[in-house]
Parts: structure tokens; C-alpha cells; sequence
């Protein structure tokens, strides 16, 4: 479903990534480790069509589709979504009008694009206060969340939660969460994880992008990556998650290194 190829990226003529190479297919979730400066978060603005970021080389291919000439709303529109590690703050836009108009304008493009020449049915807006009512019930959020100000005030794990209800309303098929845990105490951790896991399913890719094992107690990946120095270094199970938090980066530095 979703595939990366030999991918350079620069920023300010600074090449970030240096040939990164993943494919992810329906119903799985992949884990992509690293240290700071490594390229992780890099890669997802990349991917999202961040327009700071200027790919020299390679292919994202999205469902056997090039994506790499597309803006952003046009990936959001094919079911691309990335969960920010930052999220913005936006004072005097609610949360229900914010995800209102990101919901429809996905939705509408995306029923426009399957009808083709046909007429599109598109999404009216009692349509959507019904849709966001029921996934905030999934979420166990309080329907008064949606009245507040778009992340003003809102704690790390409210911000965060606030993204996961994005990403349910918009339904993607590949979902980007970056450094989601970044700033989480346990608690807040465990109910952002079982949010991610309640909208995981067979139809969807995840790539979680993460510095700690602790996310990936609450959500099993399938594979998980080591990125170092804008590259992946290393794929293999769940396993290599725990080598990882035993060795720690310097230690496999030293072991890439060795081998190059």
C-alpha cells in the first residue's frame, strides 16, 4: 500500500534524508526508532508535504500512486494523516468548527474523486455531528471537548487526543503518528494508545515514530525500524524494539558504523 524508495530529502540545502527505504501494508503497524537529528520526524513532514522540505531523489508511492507532486490537502484528501508532535494552538477556532471543515473538505474531495463523472454524495453537516458524537463515544471523550478552542489551554494529553479524534473522523489509510508519547505521563499515554488501538484495522497502515519502548508496550507493532544519520539502519520484529532499549543508540551506532 504504501512504499518508500531510495528517498533524499534537504532542507535549506542540509540533506536530512540520505536513502530511506519502507514499505507498510494494509493492517500493519510499524515502528520507526531513532535518536534526535536521526531524520524521523523529517520523514513524516516529508511524507505529509511539508513544502519546507525538497526531495532531491526516490518515490513515495501511495497505493501505486506518486504522491511526492501532490499538495498536502491533496494527500490528506487519498487517506494520508499525520498526527503532529507539536500539535498547533488556534485561539477563537473551536474544536467541532475546525474538524468540521477538515472533515468535509477530505470527505467531499474523496467522494468526488470515487464518483468521477457521477454525482457526489457529499457529507451535510447534521451528517457530521452525528459521525463526530460517535467517534468521540469510541474515544470516551466528553462531547464538550469539541466546544473548546483548538489546543488553547489544553494539556499534552488532551492535545493528543484532539489529534487521535482527527485522525478517527478522517478514516485515513495510512496514519503518521509522530513522537505521539512525546510529553505523555503514563496515564495520558494509556488512553491516547487505546485510542490508537480502537481505529487500528485490516484497511489501515500505522507507522508510529517513537524515542521509547513505553509506546510500544500499549501498541504492538508488527516491525519496527531503527533510523540513524537520515537512513534505516535496521528492520526486524517487535524484538528488536527491547534490543534496542537494552543496547541503546551508541552501542548499535558503533555496530553500524562497523559494517558500512
Amino acid at each position: 500500500m504504501f512504499e518508500i524508495t531510495n528517498l533524499h530529502a534537504s532542507i535549506e540545502d542540509t540533506e536530512i534524508l540520505k536513502g530511506v527505504d519502507l514499505t507498510i501494508h494494509k493492517g500493519e503497524i510499524h515502528a520507526l526508532m531513532g535518536p534526535n537529528g536521526s531524520g524521523k520526524s523529517t520523514l513524516a513532514n516529508v511524507i505529509a508535504g511539508h513544502p519546507a522540505y525538497e526531495v532531491t531523489e526516490g518515490t513515495i508511492l501511495f497505493n501505486g500512486e506518486d504522491i511526492l507532486e501532490m499538495e498536502p490537502d491533496e494527500r490528506a484528501q487519498l487517506g494520508i494523516f499525520l498526527a503532529f508532535q507539536y500539535p498547533t494552538v488556534i485561539p477563537g477556532v473551536s474544536m467541532a468548527n475546525f474538524l468540521r471543515m477538515a472533515v468535509t473538505n477530505v470527505r467531499n474531495a474523496r467522494a468526488e474523486r470515487e464518483a468521477g463523472d457521477g454525482e457526489a454524495k457529499k457529507m451535510t453537516p447534521r451528517e457530521f455531528r452525528k459521525l463526530m458524537r460517535e467517534k468521540m463515544q469510541v474515544l470516551h471523550m466528553d462531547e464538550s471537548f469539541a466546544t473548546r478552542y483548538l489546543n488553547e489551554g489544553f494539556s499534552g494529553g488532551e492535545k493528543k487526543r484532539a489529534e487521535i479524534l482527527q485522525m478517527a473522523l478522517l478514516e485515513p489509510t495510512m496514519a503518521i503518528l509522530d513522537e505521539t508519547d512525546s510529553g505523555l505521563d503514563i496515564d495520558a499515554l494509556r488512553v491516547v494508545s487505546e485510542g490508537v488501538n480502537a481505529l487500528a484495522n485490516d484497511e489501515m497502515g500505522v507507522l508510529l515514530i517513537t524515542h521509547y519502548q513505553r509506546l510500544l508496550n500499549h501498541i504492538k507493532p508488527h516491525f519496527v525500524h531503527i533510523m540513524m544519520d537520515g537512513r534505516v539502519v535496521q528492520s526486524g520484529g517487535p524484538e528488536l524494539a527491547h534490543e534496542l532499549e537494552a543496547k541503546g543508540y551508541e552501542k548499535l551506532r558503533a555496530e553500524v558504523a562497523a559494517t558500512a
